[in-house]
Parts: structure tokens; sequence; C-alpha cells
């Protein structure tokens, strides 16, 4: 690799910050014009290679012999820069580059579309393929890479063993019945694979057979649903994270929620300081301290029931919720689960102990035979983040739910888990472009991935 292109923006500020980076050093880069101003003696061009979030601003004059042809370099151009570090820390920028040659590598068109002007997201989302140069997605993109990489080295680190679970599938998890069915040029679409076949919508079904060899495991992949919803929540394709482990009941499943959760905010707040100080400005004044609370604060666990109790007398006393039918045996839209962890809690809260009626087929049944081993993690700001459970290891249960629901065909295998050396087991489900949408403080999930594949749309 040659010496140029070792050398990045990013090394050049962590070298300033470890107090490494010489005065007058001299310099190669590669990367693009975010800006250039000139006034007719001397010029600032705002240059970023793509290697770290903030731009290293370079300066040229009319003593340049390339003044003029410098001078004509346009927005949006890749270029080759040589020069030398100037140190400037009694300045806004820590230090900057005086030019003294500049090429251009990659001439930018007139009708560049990234204008320098401030772009609404709507105009951004129908020019998907240019945006990672606006500065909104640039961060968004960048904590999301970090935010996978968090969520890797989290369960690595403890031993997790990471399985890629099909994409192509012959159930519906859930049996949410809003799947993507796999077609083909076949008279029949199911001749193919000679049985019905969809994109998935959740690994955890595949996963737990590995949980019970493994232990612990998770699944970090795309899933999909068929969802005809536009809301700024859904999207057609998303990305899951889904562990599960084996000798391990509800108690366990929250305690590895609240671990992983702190660890992963903690590593984008300490990995991304910059990043997220452009959001903390820009896009949601205090996300910073938001996440921080997340990180400091114990998880209170509340009981289901005892929350439908607590709703009930909070609209006796005269709060008025949208829906304001509450009872037991509902499922919680976001505002109720926003006024728990918010107004009553005062920070994360698991509600756990859900009626079996409103809850997946393969969570644990409780003894009182109405509930079910299930949580769901609310958060201030948002409600619902992640959702778990214990599963059901009582074969005989598990299938009379399966009979009852008319889902046991086609899953014999998963059920047969529980009859060939089974054990308790629990897991939970987190969506990652959600996640990312929490922690950025971005307001749409079209926003934090980077081509969305949303009802309606389908340019890129």
């Amino acid at each position: 690799m040659s010496q140029e292109r070792e050398l990045t923006a990013r090394k050049l500020f962590f070298s300033f910050y470890d107090g490494k980076l010489n005065d007058n050093q001299e310099v190669t880069l590669e990367g693009w014009v975010k800006s250039h101003r000139n006034n007719g003696s001397v010029g600032f061009i705002e240059f970023n290679d793509g290697s770290y979030f903030k731009n290293i601003q370079l300066v040229y004059d009319k003593d340049n012999k390339n003044f003029e042809q410098i001078s004509k370099i346009k927005y949006g151009s890749s270029i080759q820069v040589k020069g030398l570090i100037k140190l400037t820390p009694e300045m806004k920028q820590p230090f900057e580059v005086h030019i003294d040659s500049a090429t251009v590598l990659g001439d930018c068109a007139e009708d560049y579309p990234l204008q320098k002007k401030k772009h609404s997201f709507e105009f951004l989302r129908d020019i998907a393929y240019l945006r990672p140069r606006a500065n909104t997605f640039n961060a968004v993109y960048r904590v999301r890479n970090t935010l996978a990489y968090a969520i890797h080295k989290f369960f690595q680190e403890r031993g997790f063993m990471y399985v890629h679970t099909p994409i192509i599938t012959a159930n519906d998890a859930e049996g949410a019945g809003q799947v993507f069915h796999v077609v083909n040029d076949f008279k029949h679409p199911d001749e193919f694979f000679n049985s019905s076949a969809c994109l998935t919508v959740s690994g955890q079904l595949h996963v737990e057979s590995f949980a019970l060899a493994f232990r612990d495991v998770y699944t970090f992949g795309p899933t999909f649903r068929a969802e005809n919803s536009n809301t700024n929540r859904h999207a057609s394709e998303f990305w899951m994270i889904e562990p599960e482990i084996a000798f391990a009941d509800l108690d366990d499943d929250m305690d590895l929620i609240e671990s992983f959760l702190k660890y992963i905010i903690k590593y984008v707040l300490d990995n991304c300081p910059e990043e997220m100080k452009f959001f903390d400005t820009f896009i949601d004044k205090g996300v910073i301290e938001k996440l921080n609370n997340v990180i400091n604060a114990p998880f209170v666990r509340m009981d289901y029931t005892k929350a439908i109790e607590l709703l009930e007398k909070a609209v006796k006393a005269g709060h008025k919720f949208e829906n304001n039918n509450i009872f037991w045996g509902m499922d919680l839209n976001s505002e109720h689960e926003r006024y728990v962890t918010e107004e009553i809690v005062k920070g994360p809260v698991f509600l756990i102990n859900y009626p079996k009626e409103i809850k997946a087929f393969y969570m644990k049944l409780n003894p009182d035979n109405k509930t079910v081993a299930a949580c769901d993690l609310l958060v201030p700001k948002e409600g619902e983040i992640v959702g778990g459970s214990q599963r059901e290891e009582d074969y005989s249960k598990l299938q009379a739910k399966m009979k009852e629901l008319g889902n046991e065909k086609g899953l014999e295998w998963y059920l047969n888990l529980r009859k060939y050396g089974g054990c308790i087991h629990s897991g939970f489900g987190l969506g990652f472009d959600r996640l990312l949408m929490y922690i950025t403080g971005m307001q749409n999930i079209r926003d934090v991935q980077p081509f969305p594949r949303c009802p309606g749309s389908l340019k890129y």
C-alpha cells in the first residue's frame, strides 16, 4: 500500500489528540471537497477523505504558484493535495493544511444535486446514492457501522456463537402472515422448493436449534415484513439482533438485555464523540443526556398487571390518553408504554408476564395458565425497544399451543427440539434500525438505512 494512501484524516486527528502531530509536517491526502471559498487573495477548502467525520481545512493564497488552478476546483470534486500541517489549537480547527499543490482526480459536474444549501431529508431520500456525503447521513452511517461492531464485540467477548440463519424459509416465525413470498418463473410459485417459500421475518426459531448445541448464540441479519405501512417506524427490510441462551430463564434474559444495551450505547458514545455531538446539536437536543441516563439507570422490573393498574389509576385521576380504554389483556399502545417509563418509573423498565393471548406461541406458559414469561423493555422517549421471553420447553404444552393455532405443520422440527434433549432457554429480539434511530435521534427509519425498502419505493 502506498504511503499516501496509508495517511488519512483520521490518523492526523488522532495524532493531534495524542500530542504527536508536528507543525510543518509534510502530508499527501486524497479525498473530496466539501466547500470552497476564496476572496481573491486567500482560499479555504473544507476537505474530507471519508476516514473521519470532521473536515480538514485546506488553505492557499496568492503566493501559491497554482493559485488560479486551485481556485477553480469545484465543490464535490475528488482531489489529491500535498502540503504542510499548521497547528492552530487556538482556532476552531486544531490544525490546517497549507496547500503546496492540488490535483483534481475527479471533476464534479455543474448539475451535482448536493448544492451548498440545506436539503430536506425527503429530497435526500430521492438521491440515496449521494446522501452519504451529506453531514447528517455521513454521521448516521458512521454510527451504524460502530453500533454493528459493538454488537458483535459484546457477544464475541462473552463466548456467543454467531449463527447465519436462512433468508429463505418455509415458516413465518410468529405466524403474522405478512411475508414476502419467493416466486419464480415456474407455473406454480412453490414448484422450485416443492414447498411454500418466503423471506424470513425472524431468525429466532432457527437460532434456537443452535442454542441447544452451543449454549449461547446470536443471529444478526436482515429480516423482511410485507406490511403495507408507511409510518416513520416501519420498513419492508430491516436488521434484527436475536440472541438465544440455554439453561437460562426470564431473569437471565433480562440481565443479558440490560448489560447488552448499556454496553453498546456506551461503546457508541465513547467511539463516535464527534458524530454524537453533531446529533445532540442539530438533530435531537439532549440525546447524549438521554443515552447516559439509560447507561446509568437501574432497569426496573414491573408486572404487566401492575402496569395496567397504574394506567387505570392515571385515567381515573384525569390523564388523557388517545386510547383511554385501559383493560387487562390489551396490547399496550406506545403512549401507554411511554407513560409507564417516563411518568411512573422515570427510567427504563421491563414489563413482564404478559397475557398469553397477546404474545407469541413459543413463550413459556406461567403457572397461572393466563400469562407467559415474556418481557418488553420500555425506555423514555421511545417506549418498547426490546422484546424477549423464556421459551416453552415443555413438549406437550408447546404442542397443544401449536395445534390450537394450527401452525404445527412445517414446524415439527421446532417442536422436536423439546423432545431431543431440550432445556430451558430464553432470548430476545431487537430491531437494529430502530435502535439506531433511538441512539441518533433520527425520526424516520428511512433515514438510518442506506437504501430503505418501503411500500411503493424500490428505486435503488
